[in-house]
């Protein structure tokens, strides 16, 4: 035989436990109902709505809903509202309604209008305008939804104006409705409604008011709002926001025939974030970044996007060897690397040898040659023995070699005749002279790198 007990639930202990488990279930709600969420950060203080308006913390608001519409429309209607130097929060509901629907309708539609032009006729009533018209649009709208050329749509518009007091909100609301009623588009605030027709302009996807037009697709693209005037193109990188429309500008610079660029603005107006914010962004396109930084202010980018950062200066453990051939791909190019090495080795050496210009220049003197026709010459030819006795030549097969350095052009320079011996003087400064070391040895630097920044600040001049 089983016999069953009664639980005793006088005792203490199970009483305490009890009254202490539901203190701190009360304290656990006080502690969640005083955590502050993101929503009463960005909530209004206040919303009061009237009749036909609301207020909005200390500001006031009217929504309106659009219902009429002229026969036609055209591109950019909509544009002289977007760009009204005034708050307007706008929302557009476009949804598609399937075409052998609006075929059924549209065939009942001509058949009672055909019907009553006819009724009118046999009457001996003035022929009325307005019907043939609609006939005649009617039937265009079936030839066209017929072979998928058009499609049509359920449109509604709906905008919330805002001012700083009710008189201000007056005048933006005649100011709006005045620019829409000269293109006979005709619109009314949500009277008894501003709740449901609030709900409906905010970005929740949500349409409460449901009062639409019937549209088809040419009537539809008209509406679309970024239509004033903008820098933007259909590729590029986001520079920033049209302040008048808040349309996006969007450019691509370097799609133009000439992608220079300049920034000037005044000191602390954001000119060096400008200009690492679109290397960053041009960067993720694809494009290389090559930074000359005077200042030391680039190096945490580069490091951030795991760039080449380059210190320069004659204390500096960098090296880099002008010698170096560039890393081609195309077969056409690489023929070629040697001979494009060449010339813009011509160029440095110009620069390194080209004292008597500098001061020349300095002084306010004409600009003349750094190296005269025969120096050029002897020049061109102890580049080529160079890199001939470092076994490189123009075949591509060879450009894999150890290139030569700025010490062994000074070594051939000095054996060979005619300016040789003078350019190699000239030249000995960088080899074992005070500038020494940064251009007379091989690279211990990888400049293949998308973002490369080169650190001149202690550079000497």
């Amino acid at each position: 035989m089983l016999g069953l007990g009664k639980k005793n639930t006088d005792n203490p202990a199970d009483s305490a436990a009890s009254q202490q488990m539901l203190e701190k279930q009360q304290v656990g709600a006080a502690f969640q109902k005083g955590v502050t969420a993101l929503r009463d950060f960005i909530a209004p203080s206040s919303l009061e709505f009237s009749g036909n308006y609301f207020q909005i913390g200390t500001r006031y608001a009217r929504t309106y809903y659009v219902y009429g519409y002229p026969r036609q429309i055209y591109t950019g209607w909509l544009s002289g509202m977007v760009n009204l130097d005034e708050v307007i929060d706008l929302s557009m509901i476009i949804q598609p309604v399937d075409s052998q629907v609006v075929l059924n309708n549209l065939r009942k539609k001509v058949s009672q209008l055909e019907a009553g032009i006819q009724i009118d006729a046999e009457k001996g009533q003035v022929r009325d305008p307005g019907k043939q018209a609609a006939v005649q649009d009617a039937e265009e709208m079936r030839d066209k939804l017929q072979v998928g050329e058009e499609r049509f749509f359920r449109f509604g518009l709906y905008f919330t104006i805002y001012g700083g007091s009710l008189e201000e909100l007056e005048f933006v609301s005649h100011k709006v409705e005045s620019l829409l009623g000269q293109q006979l588009i005709y619109s009314k605030p949500a009277s008894a409604q501003q709740e449901q027709a609030l709900n409906s302009v905010i970005p929740q996807f949500s349409d409460q008011l449901q009062i639409y037009r019937n549209m088809n697709t040419g009537a539809i693209s008209t509406s679309f709002p970024f239509t004033s005037a903008d820098l933007t193109q259909d590729n590029g990188i986001l520079y920033g926001i049209n302040m008048h429309n808040s349309g996006l500008v969007i450019f691509d610079r370097f799609s133009l025939e000439n992608g220079n660029s300049v920034v000037f603005a005044k000191s602390g107006a954001g000119k060096s974030f400008a200009v690492k914010l679109e290397a960053l962004r041009t960067m993720m396109f694809g494009t290389e970044i090559f930074i000359v930084d005077p200042e030391n202010e680039y190096q945490k980018m580069c490091d951030a996007v795991g760039g080449a950062y380059i210190r320069l200066s004659l204390n500096s453990t960098t090296r880099i060897n002008p010698f170096d051939l560039p890393q081609v791909v195309d077969s056409e190019e690489a023929d070629n690397a040697l001979r494009s090495n060449l010339i813009t080795l011509h160029g440095l050496l110009r620069l390194m040898m080209g004292g008597a210009q500098t001061q020349l220049l300095q002084s306010g003197a004409t600009s003349m040659p750094a190296l005269n026709p025969a120096e050029e010459a002897d020049l061109d030819a102890a580049l080529i023995e160079t890199y001939a006795k470092a076994g490189i030549t123009n075949d591509p097969l060879t450009h894999g070699s150890p290139p030569p350095t700025i010490s062994d052009l000074y070594d051939t320079l000095l054996h060979m005749g005619g300016t040789g011996p003078q350019l190699a003087q000239r030249l000995r400064k960088y080899t074992s002279g005070t500038f020494a070391g940064i251009f007379s040895q091989q690279s211990n630097i990888n400049v293949n790198n998308p973002m490369v920044v080169f650190n001149v600040r202690d550079l000497e001049d």
